[in-house]
């Protein structure tokens, strides 16, 4: 029979490394984000490199469906933008809602619709306009393209009009 614990994890999670804050990114994106929670934050039963023991070692945690585990594993990994959470947006509220927590928190904006949290994890805020309009192809795919490659925060009306020509 499995334990209550085997159950609760998933068989595949992400897993991201972070200095010393893990629970509080964990909670930040549980605040910001549908779908997302802190599940079981794990402690270290010993002494280790960056840490000792008593210390939060492990965090469970949802982001928008996603189940990841936040390490704190200490300095020696930084994130980078080979890795980035996209998050689809219904509407310019939509976008700007996450695009603002993310970067009004410690954040910083960045290209076509990208950003980073506090933490330098990479986030994509990309309306599904955007997304449409891409795989739409042709003269309007290149239109939006063209429009969002002038854009931090995606603005879904320009994108709109860039598909109409």
């Amino acid at each position: 029979m499995k334990s209550e614990r085997t159950r609760t994890m998933a068989k595949n999670t992400i897993c991201l490394w972070y200095d010393k804050d893990a629970e509080a990114a964990a909670r930040f994106y549980a605040e910001t984000f549908p779908d997302s929670a802190v599940g079981a934050v794990i402690r270290a039963p010993g002494n280790y490199p960056d840490g000792k023991q008593g210390d939060v070692l492990v965090v469970e945690f949802t982001v928008a469906g996603i189940p990841c585990i936040g390490l704190n594993g200490g300095s020696a990994f930084k994130h980078n933008e080979a890795f980035s959470f996209q998050i689809a947006t219904d509407d310019q509220e939509e976008t700007d809602r996450y695009w603002n927590a993310i970067v009004g928190n410690g954040g910083l904006e960045s290209e076509c619709g990208w950003c980073k949290d506090k933490w330098g994890l990479s986030w994509q805020i990309t309306p599904r306009v955007l997304t449409e309009a891409l795989a739409a192809g042709g003269d309007q795919a290149k239109r939006a393209f063209d429009a969002m490659m002038t854009m931090r925060k995606i603005d879904v009306g320009v994108i709109e009009a860039a598909r109409r020509g």
